[in-house]
């Protein structure tokens, strides 16, 4: 029987075919475990952290890795210590380090000559251009179903950018019904001045986190050294659900949060009608940095009958949890949305950036939505080869499968420490546990990353885990073993 703790999509996860689970052994390559062999950061990294402190602010940088010496599931840094890496790189890396397949791709002559002559892809793209982004991005597993189109860009913040910018000219095209730029707009707009720039908002949530670039730092409501100091726009924020663990023992309750989010929503599009109307609603899958947080399916569902309702395109942020991390291509499929969302963002595992939507919102003029180089024929190239490994090897079973696993071991750690460990949850490889306070936290986060596991943190008291496709068995039962071990240093100190 699956633990109770996890998430709605476990019990939704895809029929197995034929499970190819990695066996309970190291990946060929592999070290057998992590190991240190210093302080972290270590005497060398600490070195040289000295000295780019002098041209770079370095207080985010955790030590130096040698990504030649680097394999699979494990990160190794100048300093000789090897991780089981866990966070893998900000949750990017589909396939773990230095993978044959990447590798393959990137030593083909052909490609390398892709590579060298990088293209403004809006403007010269080469003749295999169109053919590889049907052969990758447009893809029937892959692309959203009934989103048949693709913008691609430089990175998750751009896609959000390039995608809210589709909203407004969207909105602004219904009202002009047709006709042409009026002398009035043409004249206002190069000034920020009305009716050429409108006064038009999108809605976003509590806790998001959509980038740093100027519109999606608007919609990004996390930490606030990532705002201070800067100008915003006042546009709506609305509350996003926030559960009481276990869900099981938390059904009312949370019914009422999705409810009581709900009303917001509708509530603020109706106060924004007047002054600034809501051309867009913007959230994410899961709320990655702000926590971990998940919504239901009916949340979803709620949300997207609001925009529908109101002809308000929904913009459904995968920037994270795009590309297999929850055992499907896409988080919002567990969801059981009627239709597709109108906009997809994606990056991260996805390699490449952009997003995904539907021919309604293709712009009726060039240049309206468009940027120097449009994405990196590179990272096309990768996605590629990332895709063909997905499907030979089964891996989206794979992670549906070892998740839950790693779940269920988890909820059994958090019954065995109740006052160090809580709220256990995850779909697939996007796993996540609150410590009891902020500062337990960051112990954890020492003892561990000095036993040779890497993690992540988000939100308050939240330990992330953002294992890549590959990780099996095996890698968990270390990381379990090790994390128990710093669980009963915690509750002995």
């Amino acid at each position: 029987m699956l633990c109770k703790s996890i998430v709605y999509a476990v019990r939704k996860s895809p029929k197995p075919r034929q499970l190819h689970h990695v066996p309970k052994a190291p990946l060929p390559g592999e070290p057998a475990k992590p190991y240190t062999l210093t302080e972290i950061p270590g005497p060398r990294s600490e070195a040289l952290l000295n000295e780019f402190s002098k041209v770079q602010q370095v207080g985010s940088i955790q030590y130096f890795a040698d990504y030649q010496r680097s394999v699979g599931n494990y990160l190794a840094d100048i300093d000789g210590n090897v991780f089981l890496d866990i966070f893998m790189q900000l949750s990017t890396l589909p396939l773990g380090y230095n993978h044959r397949s990447i590798l393959g791709a990137l030593s083909c002559a052909g490609n390398q000559r892709i590579i060298a002559n990088r293209p403004a892809l809006g403007l010269f793209p080469g003749l295999e251009w169109p053919c590889k982004i049907q052969d990758t991005l447009l893809q029937p597993c892959v692309a959203p179903k009934g989103l048949p189109c693709v913008f691609t860009a430089m990175c998750g913040a751009c896609s959000t950018e390039h995608a809210i910018q589709m909203a407004f000219i969207k909105y602004a095209e219904r009202r002009r019904r047709g006709s042409s730029f009026t002398k009035e707009e043409k004249k206002s707009a190069p000034f920020n001045k009305p009716p050429g720039c409108p006064e038009l908002s999108i809605l976003s949530f509590e806790g998001g986190f959509h980038g740093r670039t100027f519109g999606a730092l608007a919609l990004t409501h996390y930490k606030y050294i990532m705002k201070i100091d800067i100008p915003s726009l006042p546009w709506p924020i609305a509350p996003f659900p926030q559960y009481l663990y276990p869900l099981d023992q938390h059904e009312k309750e949370n019914k009422e949060e999705d409810e009581r989010c709900i009303e917001q929503v509708e509530d603020l599009i109706e106060q924004y009608e007047k002054t600034m109307p809501v051309a867009g609603i913007i959230v994410e899958a899961i709320q990655c940095e702000g926590g971990d947080r998940h919504a239901s399916p009916d949340f979803f569902q709620s949300l997207q009958n609001i925009c529908k309702r109101k002809s308000i395109p929904l913009i459904m942020d995968e920037i994270q949890t795009g590309g297999g991390a929850t055992g499907r291509i896409w988080a919002h499929e567990y969801f059981e949305l009627i239709i597709s969302p109108d906009m997809v963002t994606f990056s991260n595992k996805m390699q490449t950036s952009g997003f995904y939507h539907s021919f309604e919102y293709m712009p009726i003029n060039p240049y309206r939505v468009f940027n120097s180089w449009m994405g990196d024929p590179s990272q096309i190239l990768i996605l590629e080869a990332v895709l063909q490994t997905i499907e030979a090897e089964d891996l989206l079973t794979h992670v549906c499968y070892v998740g839950n696993y790693l779940l269920c071991q988890l909820n059994t750690l958090q019954h065995e420490f109740p006052h160090i460990i809580n709220s256990v949850r995850g779909r697939g490889f996007i796993v996540a546990f609150d410590l009891a306070s902020k500062d337990m936290k960051n112990k954890l986060l020492y003892e561990i990353r000095n036993k040779g596991i890497q993690v992540g943190d988000c939100g308050i008291k939240s330990i992330r885990l953002r294992p890549c496709l590959i990780f099996g068995e095996y890698h968990a039962d270390i990381f379990l073993e090790i994390l128990r071990d710093c669980l009963q240093k915690l509750a002995d100190s």
